[in-house]
């Protein structure tokens, strides 16, 4: 199993705009050989942003791989920048192999 994490810092006052974009788009991951869960998992707000992790589980690395040189990773990554103020920098990516 693989778990493909990504950390958003967004400004405070736009945790439900961030929400909107990632429950409104159409992610096409039901249809991707080897997922197999989504989550979009929130923080805690400082003063400066509300942390939000987006969580994915594959059955492999390879087939997260196999989806990020995708069409549907095209496709689900098209419109997902939303709007722009709301974020303080790109997401940060951090892979996992789970091992027990």
């Amino acid at each position: 199993m693989y778990i493909a994490m990504n950390r958003f810092r967004i400004r405070p006052g736009y945790e439900d705009t961030f929400l909107d974009v990632w429950r409104n788009r159409d992610s096409h991951l039901e249809d991707v050989p080897g997922f197999q869960t989504f989550r979009m998992l929130q923080g805690e707000t400082t003063d400066e942003h509300t942390l939000f992790i987006s969580h994915t589980t594959w059955e492999s690395k390879a087939a997260f791989t196999a989806w990020t040189q995708s069409e549907a990773f095209r496709k689900a990554h098209a419109g997902a920048g939303g709007s722009r103020e709301m974020y303080l920098g790109p997401p940060q990516f951090e892979g996992f192999e789970v091992q027990i």
